[in-house]
């Protein structure tokens, strides 16, 4: 199998018309077993698993939109142009990229126990940190907790069991991938492209992907329609598996069709598309504000203004750049401006060196200076950049040597209360 498609079975007639069921992160294809002595009544189902999921090669996937890209190929591969598409957690953040850049293959689509944005960003990374060190098995003990709800969890221990080895046996840079791929994901700005018929599917007890989200997707998609399903956490096909069948094949029966525009094809329930109601123009900076360079609007910003808060963020942490920007002012404005074009847009966006490598540099500077707060907060970027504890352990010591041993000490203690925070699995 090449890197460029992905690992799948199909049960159902040759000849029936095609549904797509994508798997949530940690699960392989078969967390959809229950649906299929229904579906393949009236679908032909293709099924596949996430890169390093199950037995599917190690070929990690650094964006959603890529795993999109490897399931087209998997289907041309296959021969199919249009499909039905039902996905659970990050399988549906594929089905809605899908619906985004390729609505003519799409036909109809169910979007379970799914978001327009999974968490936050931080949330993302510092779990990518938590694996690199510790690997899956916290991850892997925890997932019962977080996919079913405690009463169907103490009902079903062999369920419970069989998830934990799931999340146990997946590629761990697989998953870290996906992990990246999540956190960069948000499609809130662009739900009113999506032009199918969309079912949206929660648990009332999902805390990862809480009721919240859903109801943001159907007021974001046009043509969508909510399906509740009581007393059911994050993975709804697994613990409520009839439940989750009706309401696909409910669905994708009623919302199917093979033609754009084809006549009564109207979704579950779906009432009229939603007026789409324009923002307000943004207020404008008073004149003072522009002179000095504070909350210069981004149209008067030179490309690497936007490059370099990409990367700010990426390496540092929303959290830390949206403190920062809070605390910006007049007097400090043009410092963070020139900070994030020049340190971030220009030096760190530059094709010569990785970030990792960027990172070994940079705290072996701030240990040179003896820039303790920095240093802090460059660890938490290098452990973000893929260094793990024993390496940044490595950078330091080599520090020792050639920038003193004082400055070393002050900077092991610094960098191990911040690893210790960072890689400390979630209880």
């Amino acid at each position: 199998m090449s890197e460029k498609t992905l690992q799948h079975r199909i049960d159902g007639p040759d000849d029936a018309p095609v549904l797509v069921l994508g798997a949530s992160l940690g699960t392989t294809w078969h967390m959809w077993d229950r649906q299929i002595p229904e579906l393949t009544r009236h679908w032909r189902v293709i099924r596949f698993d996430l890169p390093g999921h199950g037995g599917s090669p190690a070929h990690p996937a650094s964006s959603i939109a890529e795993l999109a890209d490897r399931l087209v190929a998997t289907l041309d591969a296959l021969g199919v142009d249009r499909f039905g598409y039902a996905g659970c957690s990050i399988g549906g953040a594929i089905g809605t990229q899908l619906a985004l850049t390729r609505p003519h293959r799409v036909t109809s689509l169910a979007l379970v126990s799914s978001s327009a944005r999974y968490g936050t960003a931080d949330a993302w990374r510092q779990r990518g940190v938590v694996i690199r060190t510790n690997g899956l098995d916290p991850i892997a003990r925890t997932a019962p907790e977080h996919w079913f709800t405690a009463g169907f969890a103490g009902a079903q221990p062999a369920i419970v069991e069989w998830a934990v080895q799931m999340v146990r046996t997946t590629d761990p840079g697989c998953y870290i991938a996906a992990c990246e791929a999540l956190a960069a994901y948000d499609v809130r700005s662009s739900l009113s492209r999506v032009g199918v018929p969309t079912l949206v599917v929660a648990g009332s007890e999902d805390q990862v992907t809480p009721t919240t989200d859903a109801r943001t997707l159907v007021a974001g998609i046009p043509d969508a329609s909510l399906a509740l399903v009581p007393g059911t956490s994050h993975l709804a096909p697994v613990e409520q598996p009839s439940a989750v069948t009706d309401l696909l094949i409910r669905h994708f029966t009623t919302a199917w069709h093979d033609k754009p525009g084809a006549a009564g094809q109207a979704a579950i329930g779906a009432a009229a598309p939603k007026p789409q109601i324009a923002p307000p123009p943004p207020p404008m900076a008073p004149p003072a504000a522009i002179e000095s360079g504070l909350a210069q609007p981004a149209q008067v910003r030179g490309g690497t203004y936007e490059q370099g808060i990409k990367v700010r963020r990426e390496v540092l942490g929303d959290a830390h750049v949206d403190r920062v920007e809070a605390g910006t002012d007049d007097f400090t404005g043009d410092f963070q401006d020139l900070l994030t074009r020049y340190a971030w847009g220009e030096t760190w966006s530059r094709p010569g060196l990785d970030r990792r490598t960027r990172s070994v540099i940079t705290l072996t500077a701030l240990v040179a200076r003896g820039h303790q707060d920095e240093v802090a907060l460059h660890t938490r970027a290098a452990l973000r950049n893929g260094l793990t504890p024993s390496e940044i352990k490595e950078v330091l010591l080599h520090t020792a040597v050639y920038c003193g041993v004082p400055a070393a000490n002050s900077a092991f203690r610094v960098a191990q209360q911040v690893i210790r925070e960072e890689t400390t699995p979630e209880s």
